[in-house]
């Protein structure tokens, strides 16, 4: 399920109040908001007894239906607690805003209500009751359909703002997943909309900055279970002409960053209740390196090794860290319609025919990528860690 922490003045007043216990359990504004919010919030963080005091409500009001009546999941959709402020949840990231927005419009009146009116009253929990296991709400429970393979989930991605990055963050939205996405670009905001998507514009080698980020992610959507790492940086010299500053750059992008993104993400990772997902982005370079790409291909290779490592040590914690090698992906920033040019000449083909110049004569492009990213992600692939996939169109250097 999606959680979003909401911690403004408002809720801050709320949940203060010596009477929060007693005034937030007397149950909904209006009848229908049970369906969204439940009879009550959970005051506090003991959700055993909120769990088990639903299913005494539930069970001791049974005989009301007229059929059998399937117990709908007893977990809250509001939480209440000093230390944490107003925690609303739901099964995607849509259900959880408007469990927000609901609540956001009745503290206020049970405020007033209880201050200045007399004291607040809701409907005795039968009706309540009734309106929660009506019969037509029970119907829609029974023929609702599957929803999306990552629903529920919480996925950062960083270099989110352009190619393989962007187009990983679209497909696991598409899935199901709220996503993250991470990128010095301003336009990471705009990758995606709605309450599901949240672009935060981040420098990827500053790690304070990448901790500040999960954060955010944790307030927004209440934990992390998928991780891709994209972003990157592509510097082109012979090694005579390698300088220091184009390797630094290069490694602390493409390595050091991931390397503490890493650290910070563990925790994250190990509590997610379906197992962590990792899947990170290296270069068809790592097993065939080419000629004036160095640090690329050595930060690449570093950071597959990396990789390698976190898989034997988070292996324990349920989760899997794969590795995809993608190569010559040509609707990525590393190559301009210049270049490309440039490359086509030089091998003697034409550009169309340089794009096809793979085993299987096709184009690799950012969203088959992401495709196979995403099904990394997903159950299919409950049983893989420590992967490296080629998505290269078949390279006769790595094969």
């Amino acid at each position: 399920m999606v959680m979003r922490r909401h911690t403004d003045s408002v809720v801050e007043r709320f949940v203060a109040r010596p009477d929060l216990a007693s005034l937030a359990d007397r149950g909904p504004l209006t009848p229908d908001h049970v369906i969204r919010t439940k009879r009550a919030p959970m005051v506090g963080t003991d959700l055993a007894a909120y769990t088990s005091a639903y299913a005494t409500y539930v069970d001791a009001h049974r005989s009301r239906a007229r059929a059998p009546v399937t117990a709908l999941d007893p977990a809250p959709r509001v939480v209440l607690d000093p230390r944490l402020g107003m925690v609303t949840i739901g099964r995607t990231a849509k259900d959880a805003a408007i469990a927000a927005d609901i609540y956001h419009h009745t503290v206020p009146v049970l405020e007033r209500a209880e201050d200045h009116l007399g004291g607040y009253v809701a409907l005795p929990s039968p009706d309540l009751w009734d309106m929660e296991y009506w019969v037509l709400e029970q119907a829609k429970l029974a023929t609702s359909s599957t929803p999306p393979e990552l629903t529920g989930m919480v996925a950062v991605v960083t270099g989110a703002a352009s190619g393989i990055g962007r187009a990983c963050a679209i497909d696991l939205l598409g899935r199901g997943a709220a996503v993250v996405g991470l990128d010095l670009a301003d336009g990471v905001a705009d990758v995606g909309s709605g309450p599901a998507w949240l672009g935060v514009r981040t420098d990827v080698t500053d790690a304070a900055a990448q901790h500040e980020a999960l954060v955010a992610a944790v307030d927004r959507f209440g934990g992390v279970d998928i991780v891709v790492a994209s972003a990157g940086f592509f510097a082109t010299a012979p090694i005579a002409d390698l300088t220091a500053e184009a390797w630094r750059t290069t490694m602390a992008v493409n390595l050091d960053a991931v390397a503490s993104l890493f650290t910070a993400v563990h925790p994250l990772l190990a509590r997610s209740p379906v197992g962590g997902r990792v899947v990170v982005i290296a270069s068809k370079n790592v097993p065939a390196p080419g000629k004036g790409a160095a640090a690329y291909s050595s930060s690449k290779a570093a950071l597959t090794q990396l990789c390698r490592v976190a898989a034997l040590e988070w292996a324990d914690d349920g989760i899997r860290v794969n590795v995809v090698h993608p190569d010559a992906v040509f609707d990525t920033g590393l190559w301009s319609p210049e270049l490309l040019a440039e490359r086509a000449a030089k091998a003697g083909l034409t550009v169309d025919g340089y794009k096809l110049r793979n085993l299987l004569h096709t184009e690799v492009t950012s969203a088959r990528v992401a495709g196979v990213v995403r099904s990394l992600c997903s159950d299919t692939f409950a049983a893989t860690t420590g992967a490296q996939v080629p998505i290269d169109g078949g390279n006769d250097r790595v094969i």
